[in-house]
C-alpha cells in the first residue's frame, strides 16, 4: 500500500488569524482616516462657512452672517466662537432673545471669558438695561481674554464709558475715567483720547490735568494746548486758558471754537476790575465802563421786552434795576474817595445782578455782556 506524505496543520490556525487581525487592524485604521478625513471636511466647511458669515456681517449684512453661522454650527456644533458669532448677529438684528439664550450658555460654560461678557454686555446697553450692561461690561473689563488681555480689557472700559456718557450717567462715567486714566502711562494718544472724555463728563479738573501732561511733553502738541484752554476756560482760569489758548491758536489757525474762547478769555481779562497788579486808576476805569455796559443792557432788555397794559414790563425786576441802577450812577465821581471803600464791590454787584437778570429775561447779550457775566460767577477767575 502507497504510503501518503502528510504535512502538519498545527500552525496553519495561527496563521490565518495572524493574517484576519492585520487586516481587521488595516481595516480598522482604514474606517478610523475615513471618520477622521470626514470629519476634516466637516470642520474645513463649517470653517469656511464661518468665515463667510465674518464676511457678510463685517459687510453690515448680519441676516445673511446668521445663515452662514448656523451652518457652521451645523457642522461643529459645539465650537465656542460660532455660537458667540451667530449670537451677535442675532443681537445686531434685534432678536435679542434668542442671542440672549445663546449668550447665557456660553456664559454658564465660562463665565469668565472676556468676549462673552462683552457681548453680553452690548445686548443689555442695546436694550437700555444700564445696570445688567454695566455688570458685563465690568466683567469683560476684568474677564479672561485670548490674546491681547491688556488692550481689550481697555478698550473694553472705553466703551462702557461711551455708554455712560450715552446715558448721561456724568458721575459714574467720571469715577470709570478716574481708573482708567491711572494705567495710561504715557500714551500721548490716549491721554488726550481720556482727556476729551473728561471734557465730556464734565470733569474740568481732570481733563486740564490730562492736557497739561502731554503739554509737558510736547509743548507743540495745538489739540493738547486748545484742550487745556477750553478745560480751563469751563473752570473759570481765565487768565490760564488765555496763555494756552493763544498758544494753540499759533499753532492752528483754524480752530473757530478756539479762537472764540480765546476772545472771550482776553476780554475778561481786559474788563475784570478786581486783578491783581493793576492800578486803582485803571480799577475805577473798568468799573466805569462795566457800569456804563449793564446800563446798556438794561435798556435793550426793557425794549426787547413787550409791554403789559398800563406800560408795565413784563419783568418787574427790570424796572427796580433801573432805578438802582440810576441812584448808584450819581456815586460814580466818588469812587476815588478814600471814604467810600465799599461802593467798588457795591457797583460791581449791581453791575452783576443786572447782567444775570438780562440773560434769565431776554437772552444772550453782546459779547462784553457775556464776559461780565461769566465774570460774576467767580471775581477771581481773572487772576487764575
Amino acid at each position: 500500500m502507497k504510503q501518503v506524505n502528510v504535512q502538519p496543520v498545527t500552525n496553519r490556525p495561527a496563521a490565518v488569524i495572524a493574517i484576519l487581525l492585520v487586516l481587521a487592524v488595516l481595516g480598522f485604521l482604514a474606517v478610523h482616516h475615513l471618520v477622521n478625513r470626514f470629519q476634516q471636511e466637516k470642520k474645513a466647511l463649517g470653517r469656511r462657512l464661518y468665515e463667510r458669515g465674518q464676511a457678510e456681517q463685517g459687510a453690515g449684512h448680519p441676516d445673511r452672517a446668521i445663515e452662514d453661522f448656523r451652518a457652521a454650527l451645523s457642522y461643529d456644533h459645539d465650537d465656542f466662537q460660532y455660537q458667540i458669532s451667530l449670537a451677535r448677529a442675532l443681537r445686531d438684528t434685534g432678536r435679542t432673545e434668542e442671542s440672549e439664550a445663546y449668550l447665557v450658555n456660553l456664559w454658564e460654560r465660562a463665565p469668565q471669558d472676556g468676549a462673552v461678557n462683552l457681548a453680553l454686555a452690548r445686548l443689555f446697553a442695546r436694550e437700555g438695561s444700564v445696570d445688567r450692561a454695566i455688570q458685563y461690561y465690568h466683567n469683560a473689563i476684568y474677564g479672561v481674554w485670548a490674546s491681547s488681555a491688556d488692550t481689550r480689557q481697555r478698550d473694553a472700559r472705553f466703551e462702557l464709558i461711551g455708554f455712560l456718557l450715552q446715558e448721561n450717567a456724568k458721575p459714574q462715567a467720571q469715577a470709570e475715567l478716574i481708573t482708567l486714566s491711572a494705567a495710561l502711562g504715557a500714551d500721548v494718544e490716549q491721554q488726550l483720547r481720556v482727556a476729551e472724555l473728561f471734557e465730556r463728563a464734565q470733569d474740568y479738573e481732570h481733563a486740564l490735568a490730562q492736557y497739561e501732561s502731554v503739554v509737558r511733553r510736547n509743548r507743540g502738541n495745538d489739540a493738547a494746548l486748545a484742550g487745556a484752554g477750553e478745560a480751563a476756560f469751563q473752570l473759570g482760569r481765565y487768565r490760564t486758558a488765555e496763555g494756552y489758548l493763544s498758544a494753540a491758536a499759533k499753532l492752528n489757525t483754524k480752530d473757530p471754537p478756539s479762537a472764540q474762547l480765546l476772545q472771550t478769555s482776553e476780554l475778561i481779562l481786559q474788563i475784570a476790575p478786581f486783578r491783581r497788579h493793576i492800578s486803582n486808576a485803571e480799577r475805577n476805569r473798568r468799573i466805569r465802563s462795566a457800569f456804563a455796559q449793564a446800563g446798556k443792557r438794561l435798556e435793550s432788555c426793557a425794549r426787547s421786552e413787550s409791554a403789559e397794559p398800563g406800560g408795565q414790563t413784563a419783568t418787574p425786576n427790570l424796572p427796580a434795576l433801573r432805578q438802582q441802577w440810576i441812584d448808584m450812577e450819581g456815586r460814580l465821581s466818588q469812587l476815588s474817595s478814600s471814604s467810600e471803600a465799599e461802593l467798588p464791590d457795591a457797583l460791581m454787584d449791581l453791575v452783576f445782578r443786572i447782567e444775570q437778570e438780562a440773560q434769565t429775561t431776554c437772552g444772550d447779550g453782546t459779547e462784553a455782556d457775556r464776559a461780565l457775566l461769566l465774570l460774576s460767577e467767580d471775581r477771581g477767575g481773572a487772576d487764575r
